[in-house]
């Protein structure tokens, strides 16, 4: 697989994400330790470790949702949630950052619907608050998108009314509504039940060949070597080994990788 930039859509560009040298830790424990990655426009790196291997954090410092305690993140050369002041970087303001994840898709594990409001409020929510678009064309975005994940018939519903493969499909409506460089997706079928995680895997393969630059965590080793351009293995924080799903799904090189997928597959 290659880069699918060609396909991106016009208004939509996608973005080179970099990770510099990311550590970050909780008290003692450190749970990103140098970490580096440059992911392409265009490209679909999919992240794979176990359970607390730094994976799920590593999403969030790229948002800036977790800030490191060295080292940055930069989308299409810009750094995230900071800015350089001589040789140091310093933190942006509030207002700042949200202005940035604005341009970063973020897809939760839990979907993080607004309960009290309708799917096509939930999805033109976004575009309204950050002032990109006036209602009635936020409301026009979000019956498209809506359209787009299949979900055109449930404009009017709420989240409580739908299946969970329906409320992640439009939290990805949602993710999509502010035009993002890249979708950073974390977990995204892990609170499905079994039968409803085809749908969403569905949407996501389909914006991957749109040309999204798209960053995913998942434990769905047969979707990764299916869409992915690249794998990354993380454990203990550290980025363990990465290539294509060929080499690091067939013929692993680390000893680590090899027993983690002896495990799952």
């Amino acid at each position: 697989m290659t880069a699918k930039t060609a396909d991106a859509p016009a208004d939509v560009e996608a973005a080179t994400v970099e990770v510099h040298d990311v550590h970050k830790w909780y008290g003692s424990h450190r749970v990103l330790d140098g970490v580096d990655l440059t992911v392409r426009p265009g490209e679909v790196t999919v992240i794979l470790g176990p359970s607390g291997s730094g994976k799920s954090t590593l999403l969030r410092v790229i948002n800036h949702l977790e800030k490191p305690e060295i080292g940055h993140v930069s989308i299409n050369g810009e750094p995230i949630g900071v800015k350089r002041h001589g040789d140091r970087l310093k933190e942006l303001s509030e207002r700042a950052i949200l202005t940035q994840r604005g341009r970063i898709g973020f897809v939760f594990q839990n979907f993080n619907l607004f309960p009290h409001l309708t799917v096509l409020d939930n999805v033109a929510a976004a575009p309204v608050a950050t002032g990109r678009l006036g209602r009635p064309e936020a409301q026009e975005l979000a019956r498209e998108l809506l359209g787009r994940v299949g979900l055109a018939d449930k404009t009017g519903a709420y989240p409580r009314q739908l299946s969970g493969g329906q409320q992640q499909r439009v939290a990805i409506a949602r993710a999509l509504a502010l035009r993002p460089g890249v979708i950073l997706f974390d977990e995204p079928t892990s609170a499905l039940d079994p039968e409803l995680v085809g749908e969403v895997l569905a949407v996501i393969r389909d914006l991957a060949s749109s040309g999204t630059t798209l960053v995913i965590v998942t434990h769905e080793i047969g979707f990764a070597r299916e869409i992915a351009d690249r794998v990354v293995f993380i454990d203990g924080g550290k980025i363990i080994e990465q290539g294509p799903p060929s080499e690091v799904l067939d013929t692993p090189r680390h000893e680590r990788t090899r027993d983690f997928l002896s495990k799952v597959l």
